[in-house]
């Protein structure tokens, strides 16, 4: 099966009065193209959580954020009493001095005091809780696998649905080949008749009509778009990986189609060559966005 490179996973974990949240999703690219937004206490492990996500998601622009959510308890910024008290003391033993009344609200004075409410929030990440951490970012990514691997399903069905529709309108050209080569003929004998006082050879013109005939015949580039869808369908049976080889294969198929067209003369073959470019286009466009 193939995957697609669109994905989207999450996951959270709880340690110690906090809400790890994990989220990664992603889209398609040429290479890896890692773009991270990680909470501060886990930036001393940036390049092994970037190390995890390179090698299980191998390919796409990928979006990771980790961040933490704390009880309202602990984001309450802590009164320093110890220094309270020492502003108190001070600011008593000031007044007494020099005589100065104390403040008449004393709450209000020492809370506007430097440092009385500065949060010392000093933190060190612990091997216990590095290992939930890292727990959790391989849940998130395996939600996102999952979730590639259902959007590769739906790729392949699309692409499937599409393969089939060049494959009946490359056979709905058939009946119209034999009909060209008598609409040549008919074409040609007709231009020549209008010539007054001409006389050819018979014989001459119906080989200079079937060397005519073979440069315009595209048997060879009807097997070779029929190979070419077959090698299409084997290459998404073989698994993930095979983006870039599909692509490949999409643009072959149109160099034949292409060709088709430029030697079609039949306004009925054109029409068909119109809706297989059309289907191809489609597969062209989805195929970007193959793992």
């Amino acid at each position: 099966m193939i995957l697609s490179m669109t994905g989207y996973g999450k996951a959270t974990a709880s340690f110690d009065n906090k809400k790890i949240n994990v989220e990664i999703k992603s889209l398609n690219s040429k290479a890896m193209d890692l773009s991270t937004r990680i909470a501060p206490l886990y930036r001393e492990k940036e390049m092994e959580i970037r190390n995890l996500i390179s090698k299980k998601l191998e390919r796409g622009k990928v979006d990771f954020c980790i961040w933490i959510e704390k009880d309202e308890i602990d984001m309450a910024t802590p009164i320093n009493s110890i220094l309270v008290k020492n502003y108190y003391d001070q600011i008593k033993e000031i007044a007494k001095i020099h005589q100065i009344p104390v403040p008449q609200d004393w709450f209000a004075t020492l809370l506007r005091m430097p440092d009385v409410l500065t949060r010392v929030d000093i933190q060190e990440l612990t091997d216990e809780e590095w290992q939930i951490v890292y727990k959790t970012i391989e849940e998130a990514i395996e939600h996102l696998i999952d979730f590639r691997k259902q959007e590769g399903a739906a790729l392949e069905k699309k692409f499937n649905e599409k393969l089939d529709n060049i494959e009946r309108l490359l056979a709905s050209i058939a009946p119209f080949e034999k009909e060209r080569v008598a609409k040549i003929r008919e074409r040609l004998t007709d231009a020549l008749s209008k010539i007054p006082q001409v006389d050819y050879d018979k014989n001459r013109l119906e080989q200079e009509l079937i060397y005519y005939i073979e440069k315009l015949d595209i048997s060879e580039e009807k097997q070779r778009l029929a190979n070419h869808l077959n090698y299409f369908r084997e290459t998404m049976s073989k698994g993930h990986g095979q983006g870039k080889k599909l692509g490949f294969i999409a643009q072959e198929m149109g160099r034949e189609i292409n060709t088709t067209g430029s030697k079609s003369n039949l306004a009925e073959m054109q029409n068909i060559v119109v809706q297989m470019k059309d289907e191809l286009e489609q597969i062209k466009e989805q195929v970007l966005n193959v793992m």
